[in-house]
């Protein structure tokens, strides 16, 4: 197949027929339509949506509407019938004045693809005027003596409509004087005169009344009436006549107003009233009047108003001159308006989008605006620029149309509201400006997780506290917005001491606070570790995590527990044993206590609340030691009874309170004697001394005489038995006082050993005997040892018992020898306990066995030899020092 021939033209012929395309649619984005003046408003104008080649439905769909920059709309859309039609009355010659063509030019805007179609609009002038001769009659002088074919120049009418529709011609009045010839100048302007068809004469006829009729040529003849009065005068036989036939000025617009444009001169050579000139405006329009005066006597023309280029920029004034008489001669003004940069620019925005996401690529329209300026040549050149520091830019479109566009991706937390001034600058000296304010919201996108300020969190929160008190607060920020930022709390799911940890604190999700749902003891939880998470409710949803840990504080809740001494259970009383050779300082015992709180809550310290004596004894502060502060005298009380309380130092402190008693004693009588007396106290606050006093009171105040009889009936038995006693020269076996148990409800220590003391009222020959070791634990009352043996109260000793005295009186009737080996027996400590001594003596005259038996089966001598430590006499497997041995007869029962 052979190859087609090569066309040189054929590239050629390609390139006109891309430019002709690109010249029809350029043509296509101008639309032309015609329309009358005075239509009704909704009138039908053109078919925009058919021009534009959319559906009526697509008009609303894609945004079209019509742009104007501020002016009356004198179109509008009909979304329903596609149309362009009239929004108001149009009037041509408000529009246009008598320019020979009225073209209004629309913008229209296809929104969607922010394209700008041109649209001009024909207005076709209608016969809507009449012809107005401004005055509704005027006066013409005619001078007697003016020959026939003489002309008047008569008012001239105008007519503001066009072509056929204004003004055509003139009719005169008839009558036999005058007739009309209308004249046609260079500008077309037609000038009725009046000519003088035969002589006048003034005695026939002074004054002679026509009407002037103007009449225009529309389809509707309309017309205007002036009445004409032309009155004879003398000889007038010269006209006014200008220094120029047209005069010519240009004038800034700016010109102040009151300033002199120029002066019109005419001369007259006639004398007198003939010759004297007037000046007046012909033809005179509103607008004129308004922007010019003109100084009748002198010709003086100044500015009246505001001259506005803008407005207009040229303007034809008619001026005329007359004489006395009433001759006339007309010129013409031409004032051409020179332009100042006085107009700033004008910036419409035409399309304008509010808020935009922050995800948004580059290069999205923000808004679309006009700029127009009014001022013409360098003046009216505009330029637009925004703020370099802003993520935005301008693009230039059709005509002045200007695009704002997104320059790089935007971060609403960075910056969540942007004012963008567009800045409108002509070339005009000086420049003006226009600022332009566009406010542009940047939509927040999900992209930034709740936040807290700390990595971890440290609480504290006292026991005790109440149900549902508030421990903590968390706040997490979260820099997005509206939903995006409404953060809700929650705990992560755990378990304490094998309860879910939900049973112990919750959390309020809206406000991060913490409250308690249990009172919190810190002997059982001191602590509790949680996880706090932080959602927001955007979506998807964002969280982060914080640790909270919380610590129970303690408080002073729990009051000292004594240990020692243990609190009784039985009803007895503890009794520690002092010795009465005891130095100062010696241990007497020590009260335990512990405190289950901790910290200063849990540091105790001592002190003696109440004592018998108070001078005795002294507790240790810290140690809770009970030593003595003295040394023991003989009238020291036997039963001694001290109040020791505990108390720690919390706020507020918190105490316990343990009640001792101390029997001080050196011999076993003494001992017995008022060891039977002790019973347990009520109330630990009462004292055996308060008791002593009650009852000495009570029986002074009774019976005082018959005491000072008993009193005296018992010195003399004292008397006989301190006798009886120095005659005895057996004493007691060394016994540990610690071995003493208690009798009569009075608690001791225990072993598990059981002996028995049989004494004779002769020492020398009485016999302590150990029948069997006995491995009971319990305690024997006084009664279970009176139910041993068949054994009598010696009725002696009875009547002895309660005197303390007694043994300083033994030892001054005794001798001191006797006093001498006491004190050497007597021990130097006994071992804390409690003792109980219930003594039992044989009546006189019974066997006096002379030797003892120890536990082991084995006797010792024992009448009238001292006893040496650990010797058989003790009661065996008790711990502590001996007790020295007592001059008192009787049998004794040691139980532990």
């Amino acid at each position: 197949m052979a190859a087609s021939p090569y066309c040189p033209d054929c590239s050629r012929l390609i390139g006109i027929c891309v430019l002709l395309g690109a010249l029809w649619e350029i043509r296509a984005e101008h639309i032309l339509y015609s329309v009358p003046e005075e239509l009704e408003n909704g009138s039908f104008v053109g078919n925009i949506a058919k021009d534009l080649g959319l559906e009526p439905r697509e008009l609303a769909e894609r945004g079209v509407r019509i742009v104007s920059r501020g002016r009356t709309q004198l179109f509008a859309l009909n979304p329903r019938s596609g149309s362009l039609v009239t929004a108001g009355r149009i009037d041509r010659e408000e529009l246009c004045d008598r320019s020979p063509k009225c073209v209004v030019n629309l913008e229209i805007l296809l929104e969607d693809k922010v394209k700008i179609f041109g649209v001009e609009v024909e207005i076709i002038d209608v016969n809507d005027n009449a012809p107005n001769f401004g005055a509704e009659q005027r006066e013409i002088k005619v001078a007697e003596s003016e020959n026939p074919g003489t002309r008047f120049p008569l008012p001239e009418a105008f007519d503001p409509d066009i072509g056929i529709n204004s003004l055509q011609g003139y009719q005169l009045s008839s009558n036999g004087h005058f007739s009309l010839d209308v004249q046609s100048g260079a500008d077309g302007i037609k000038y009725p005169e009046l000519v003088l068809e035969r002589a006048l004469d003034r005695e026939e006829e002074a004054v002679h009344h026509l009407v002037l009729t103007a009449f225009d040529g529309g389809d509707r003849v309309h017309s205007g009436t002036t009445r004409i009065h032309v009155t004879l005068v003398d000889t007038n036989d010269n006209a006014p006549v200008f220094t120029q036939p047209e005069y010519h000025v240009s004038v800034r617009e700016n010109v102040p107003v009151g300033s002199r444009l120029l002066t019109v001169k005419a001369t007259d050579p006639d004398e007198g009233a003939n010759g004297e000139v007037t000046y007046s405006f012909r033809k005179v329009r509103d607008k004129i009047s308004q922007l010019f005066q003109l100084n009748s006597l002198t010709g003086d023309i100044t500015i009246l108003g505001d001259l506005d280029y803008e407005d207009s920029g040229f303007y034809d004034i008619d001026v005329e001159a007359h004489d006395g008489p009433g001759l006339r001669a007309r010129s013409k003004i031409l004032v051409t308006i020179l332009d100042v940069n006085d107009n700033a620019p004008e910036v419409t925005v035409t399309s304008l989008t509010s808020s935009i996401q922050e995800t948004s690529s580059p290069g999205t329209v923000i808004a679309l605006f006009n700029v127009h300026d009014s001022d013409s040549g360098e003046n009216g050149l505009v330029t637009c620029s925004i703020p370099d520091n802003l993520p935005f830019t301008l693009e230039k479109t059709f005509g002045n149309y200007h695009r704002l566009l997104t320059h790089r991706t935007l971060d609403r937390e960075e910056v969540s509201e942007y004012n963008i001034t567009v800045t409108a600058t002509d070339h005009g000296t000086p420049p003006l400006s226009t600022e332009t304010h566009i406010s542009l919201n940047v939509a927040d996108v999900n992209d930034n997780p709740p936040a807290f300020p700390q990595a971890s969190y440290l609480a504290y929160i006292p026991e005790n506290n109440p149900r549902g008190a508030s421990i903590f607060s968390v706040t997490a920020h979260d820099p997005d917005s509206n939903e995006n930022s409404r953060v809700t709390y929650s705990l992560a799911e755990d378990t304490l001491q094998g309860a879910p940890l939900s049973s112990y604190v919750s959390i309020n999700s809206d406000t991060g606070v913490l409250y308690a749902l249990r009172s919190f003891d810190y002997e059982q939880v001191r602590d509790l570790q949680l996880l706090v998470t932080a959602s927001d409710s955007g979506d998807p949803p964002l969280s982060s995590n914080v640790s909270l840990s919380i610590f129970v504080l303690d408080q002073n809740d729990n009051t000292p527990e004594i240990l020692y001494p243990a609190l009784p259970t039985d009803g007895s009383t503890g009794v520690e044993l002092a010795p009465r050779s005891a130095e100062p300082g010696y241990l007497v015992t020590k009260v335990v206590a512990v405190d289950r709180d901790s910290g200063q809550n849990a540091w105790l310290f001592y002190r003696l609340l109440k004592a018998s004596d108070p001078g005795l004894f002294a507790v240790g502060l810290h140690t809770g030691e009970v030593r003595t502060a003295r040394a023991l005298l003989d009238r020291d009380a036997l039963k001694q009874s001290l109040v020791v309380a505990v108390q720690d130092h919390g706020q507020p402190p918190l105490s316990a309170t343990v009640t001792l008693t101390v029997a001080v004693a050196d011999s076993i009588p003494d001992v017995l004697t008022d060891l039977g007396s002790l019973k347990p106290s009520a109330d630990p606050n009462d004292s055996g001394l308060t008791l002593y006093l009650v009852v000495a009171v009570a029986a002074v105040s009774c019976v005082f005489l018959a005491f000072i009889i008993v009193l005296l009936a018992l010195r003399l038995r004292r008397w006989h038995m301190s006798r009886l006693l120095q005659a005895s020269g057996s004493r007691l076996a060394s016994v540990p006082a610690s071995h003493f148990v208690g009798v009569d409800g009075v608690r001791a220590f225990l072993q598990t050993y059981s002996h028995e003391v049989s004494l004779t009222a002769d020492s020398r020959r009485s016999h302590v005997i150990f029948p069997q070791a006995n491995y009971a634990d319990t305690l024997i009352s006084q009664e279970s040892c009176e139910k041993s043996g068949p054994l009598l109260i010696s009725q002696d000793l009875l009547e002895r018992k309660g005197e303390p005295s007694l043994q300083q009186e033994q030892s001054s009737s005794g001798g001191r020898q006797d006093e001498a080996e006491r004190r050497e027996e007597r021990p130097s400590a006994v071992a804390a306990g409690t003792v109980a001594l219930p003594a039992v003596f044989v009546p006189r005259g019974s066997p006096r066995p002379n030797s003892l038996l120890n536990s082991r089966g084995a006797g010792q001598e024992f009448g009238g030899r001292k006893p040496r430590q650990g010797s058989g006499a003790q009661c065996p497997g008790l711990a502590g020092p001996e007790v020295a041995g007592y001059r008192r007869e009787g049998i004794f029962h040691c139980k532990p």
